[in-house]
């Protein structure tokens, strides 16, 4: 599914329906060069589970943080900086595991290892605050997801 945002409101808000749709374990695996808006659309998708979106930053330094306080657990990883594809000491595997929500950015840093039933997210550059957003399921309960969230952006 292809979309415009028009804004980084629009992208947040785009975020707070997935977050909204989201059920434990969901996977989101947001790619875009530098500025697309993966840290935005993470917002926004805390928002959807009922997190305070300031709370939400890229993680880049530390890799993996955790919030709680909504309805799901969210797990947001920056792979950004990960060197070769050691994903050990992440904490990676836990956040998967623990039946929250779990949003990646730069999901190519994981090769392999990304989870087979996930949402990619690919964010591309169009204009200045114009992006364009690509939702590709890789399994049955992504899919599910997509649909979903076809039905709650343009109603069919």
């Amino acid at each position: 599914m292809d979309l415009v945002s028009h804004s980084s409101l629009h992208t947040e808000r785009l975020g707070e329906r997935l977050g909204a749709l989201a059920a434990p374990n969901d996977v989101f695996a947001l790619s875009g060069e530098l500025g697309a808006g993966k840290t935005v659309l993470a917002r926004g998708i805390a928002a959807g589970l009922g997190i305070e979106p300031a709370e939400i930053t890229s993680p880049t330094f530390i890799i993996l943080r955790e919030h709680g306080g909504g309805r799901l657990p969210f797990f947001h990883l920056d792979l950004y900086r990960l060197e070769g594809a050691d994903l050990t000491n992440t904490g990676w595997e836990e956040a998967l595991d623990a039946g929250g929500v779990t949003v990646i950015e730069w999901p190519d840093r994981a090769g392999d290892a990304l989870p087979d039933d996930r949402v990619d997210v690919r964010l591309e550059h169009i204009a200045d605050t114009k992006r364009r957003v690509v939702f590709a399921a890789t399994g049955p309960r992504s899919r599910h997801l997509v649909q979903e969230l076809r039905t709650s952006v343009v109603g069919a």
